[in-house]
């Protein structure tokens, strides 16, 4: 696939090099401006926008806190912190799980779907502005394609990513 053995030891080849750093800068430079975006212009961080649309897709627009920080990729700590806050303002609410009464499930409020609507546009405009327009369809079939490849599920749906199970080809959370 890529490299020898003895380089697979050492240092990665100028390919390897490119193709992980540009990963990773790409990664970092887009979430680094559509949180920007999202916070300028609706006062709303990117990870709370995710929250928000991932409980606006979710059966019953609600999901238990386990599910959220697999989904948000944050630690259960973090979520509860980002979920604590998001109460606060009055997007979210908190419910005990009605299946085993020791977990809970974080449920979209109205006031935060009002606010996720409003942002939608904002978040949107910069997807497409960054990254969508940039790309003709074949590469983003074959960006779909390599994200399945390295964590299968990775690029279907939030529900199809919630069933995987997070060590699939250990590649999970």
């Amino acid at each position: 696939m890529s490299s020898s053995g003895g380089e697979r030891r050492g240092r990665l080849s100028k390919e390897e090099l490119g193709a992980w750093r540009g990963f990773l800068r790409v990664h970092s430079a887009l979430m680094h401006q559509l949180d920007s975006d999202l916070s300028e212009h609706n006062d709303l961080p990117l990870r709370s926008y995710e929250v928000l649309l991932l409980l606006e897709d979710a059966p019953g627009r609600r999901l238990r806190m386990s599910d959220l920080s697999r989904s948000v990729l944050l630690s259960p700590s973090g979520v509860t912190r980002l979920v604590d806050r998001l109460e606060r303002e009055g997007l979210v609410t908190r419910e005990r799980c009605p299946e085993d009464g020791r977990g809970y499930n974080a449920v979209l409020s109205e006031a935060g779907d009002a606010r996720l609507q409003h942002a939608r546009a904002t978040h949107l405009a910069g997807v497409r502005r960054l990254f969508l327009d940039k790309l003709d369809e074949g590469d983003l079939r074959r960006l779909a394609h390599y994200w399945d490849r390295l964590v299968p599920g990775a690029a279907g749906s939030d529900a199809e990513w919630r069933r995987t199970p997070p060590d699939a080809d250990g590649a999970g959370a």
